[in-house]
């Protein structure tokens, strides 16, 4: 029976995990002035930057000074990545609202992610995580490549299982899994999100697609039927991950709102400004974006237009 939820939270990814997968480093000017754009158009959660090696990551490399930089606004949260221990006393430091930790459901691409197994990662979240109770930093984790890895294929549910008795000792205020490749398929979802649901009842979970085979927003909707109120998107569409072979394309927030506001689905979010944030990010990149919904329009509103003109409908 479906557990759909009436308002969902949409995570803004893009000045994170949709620049840290682009070829171009903007100047932090224009990486605030991304991420303001997304907040004036009603987004209140966004993950701004991660706190990584600059020389793994370089798009990331000024993550301090936009964090700087950022506008004070009331009810937004800002969320900063760390992989490690060193990484979070970065963050620290800026006073970030919230820290998010990524643990891999594999050994192999955790190792070329993080550059250690899964369990060294487990254990390195739950230091962080007391570490940021301690210092009123709230804390979240992300269960990446939960549908699928690009060097050991299928996970078993009873493997991610098995990662989420362990993360749970870090006590997280949500708990996120990660299609990190774009290989979920919307019953996998759903078999998935059930079985998660039924080890920690009341959890808030988020989930975070990849649309890397064109089944990001189907599998999207199958978390929402599945109760899930919280979902990843990244403006234009933009990123991947940058550790995993061709594993481009977050699910475009502009797609997905528009998913979302046709089924009746509250979000607090305006299509229209994330649309024109889509078009101004793509000036910023010199090239287009993935997203469907700035090449399409908005519907019905279009009709609407050639009604009036007494074009044909």
């Amino acid at each position: 029976m479906s557990q759909q939820a009436q308002h969902v939270s949409i995570i803004e990814v893009g000045p994170r995990d949709g620049l840290q997968s682009e070829p171009e480093v903007l100047p932090t000017a224009v990486k605030i002035e991304f991420i303001t754009r997304a907040l004036d158009a009603g987004i209140r959660r966004l993950e701004v930057s991660s706190f990584v090696h600059p020389k793994r990551v370089p798009q990331m490399a000024d993550a301090e000074d936009v964090i700087r930089g950022l506008p004070a606004r009331e009810g937004v949260t800002y969320i900063g990545l760390v992989l490690n221990r060193k990484g979070f006393e970065r963050a620290q430091v800026t006073g970030i609202h919230e820290i998010g930790m990524a643990v891999v459901a594999s050994d192999t691409y955790n190792q070329r992610n993080q550059g250690v197994p899964t369990s060294e990662s487990v254990k390195a979240w739950i230091d962080i995580a007391r570490a940021a109770k301690a210092a009123g930093i709230r804390a979240n984790v992300m269960i990446s490549s939960a549908f699928g890895c690009p060097y050991e294929g299928e996970i078993p549910v009873a493997r991610v299982l098995e990662l989420v008795d362990q993360v749970m000792e870090g006590d997280p205020i949500e708990l996120g899994f990660a299609d990190s490749i774009g290989v979920a398929v919307p019953n996998q979802v759903t078999d998935l999100l059930g079985a998660v649901m039924a080890r920690v009842p009341g959890v808030p979970i988020r989930c975070h697609f990849h649309n890397t085979r064109n089944t990001g927003i189907a599998n999207a909707q199958a978390a929402l039927v599945a109760g899930v109120a919280s979902l990843d998107a990244s403006i234009g569409g933009i990123g991947g991950c940058p550790f995993a072979p061709a594993a481009t394309g977050n699910i475009p927030t502009d797609d997905l709102l528009y998913m979302l506001d046709r089924s009746g689905i509250h979000t607090g979010v305006s299509l229209e400004k994330i649309i024109a944030t889509s078009q101004w990010l793509q000036e910023q990149l010199g090239r287009s974006t993935p997203a469907m919904l700035p090449k399409a329009g908005i519907f019905p509103q279009i009709a609407e237009k050639n009604r009036a003109a007494g074009g044909a409908v």
